[in-house]
C-alpha cells in the first residue's frame, strides 16, 4: 500500500550540488515512522480517513484519554497526531507503519507548516508598505500609516483594512516542492526550496 503522506520535523536548511554541478538548496526533514493510531470508515463515521502519529510523548505529560487512545493502537503517546483523507482503509491496519518508502526521487509534494512567529509588528513589516516621502518638509512620519479612510463617508474603518497586528504564525501550505534526495536508513527528505516553520517545527507532507 502507498501512502501519500506522512508527517515530519524540520531539520533545516543546506545546499547540494548536482551532478552537474548546479547549486540546489535544499531543507533537509526527519519523516515518519509514523503509526496508524485511528481508522475512520464511511459506514461508522460517514468518510475515509487515517490518523497518524509522530515523536514520543512521555506518559507524564500525557492526560489518561490521549494514553488510552494511543494504546489501543498498541503505541507509545505520540506528541502530534494528524488525520489524513484516503479513498480506501482496507489496506490499513492498526499500529501499521507510515515511512518514506512510498516516497521517490523526483516526486512533488506539497508540504503545510505554521510559518514563525514574528510577533506584533508595525503595518510596513506586515504588509510591506514603502512608508512616507523623505524630504520637502517631512518630519517624523515616514512609517505612519497615513489615512485609513474617509471622515465623514464612510466615517468608518472598513473591516480588512491593512493595519499593524499579529504577524505570521499562521498555517502555510506550499505545493509542488521536489524531492531531490531520501536517506531511509536514517528517516531523511530532502525537498528543493524552503518550507514553512522554524527548525525542528512539525510539516506534513501530502504527495498529490
Amino acid at each position: 500500500m502507498e501512502h501519500k503522506f506522512i508527517i515530519g520535523k524540520k531539520l533545516g536548511m543546506t545546499r547540494i550540488f548536482s551532478d552537474e554541478g548546479v547549486d540546489i538548496p535544499i531543507t533537509v526533514i526527519k519523516a515518519g515512522p509514523c503509526p496508524v493510531m485511528q481508522i475512520k470508515n464511511m459506514k461508522n463515521d460517514g468518510y475515509s480517513s487515517i490518523q497518524i502519529g509522530y515523536d514520543d510523548l512521555s506518559e507524564k505529560n500525557s492526560n489518561k484519554s490521549h494514553i488510552g487512545h494511543c494504546k489501543a493502537a498498541d503505541s507509545s503517546p505520540k506528541k502530534v497526531l494528524k488525520e489524513f483523507r484516503v479513498e480506501s482503509t482496507d489496506s490499513y491496519e492498526l499500529g501499521q507503519n507510515v515511512t518514506l518508502d512510498s516516497f521517490s526521487l523526483g516526486d512533488f509534494v506539497s508540504i503545510t507548516g505554521v510559518s514563525k512567529g514574528k510577533g506584533f509588528t508595525g503595518h510596513m513589516k506586515r504588509h510591506g508598505f514603502g512608508g512616507g516621502r523623505r524630504s520637502h518638509g517631512k518630519n517624523s512620519v515616514m512609517r505612519k500609516s497615513g489615512s485609513i479612510g474617509a471622515g465623514s463617508d464612510p466615517s468608518r474603518v472598513w473591516p480588512g483594512t491593512r493595519m499593524a497586528g499579529r504577524h505570521g504564525n499562521k498555517t502555510v501550505k506550499i505545493s509542488n516542492l521536489e524531492i531531490v534526495k531520501i536517506n531511509k536508513p536514517n528517516n531523511l527528505v530532502y525537498v528543493k526550496g524552503s518550507v514553512p516553520g522554524s527548525i525542528n517545527g512539525y510539516i506534513y507532507l501530502e504527495m498529490k
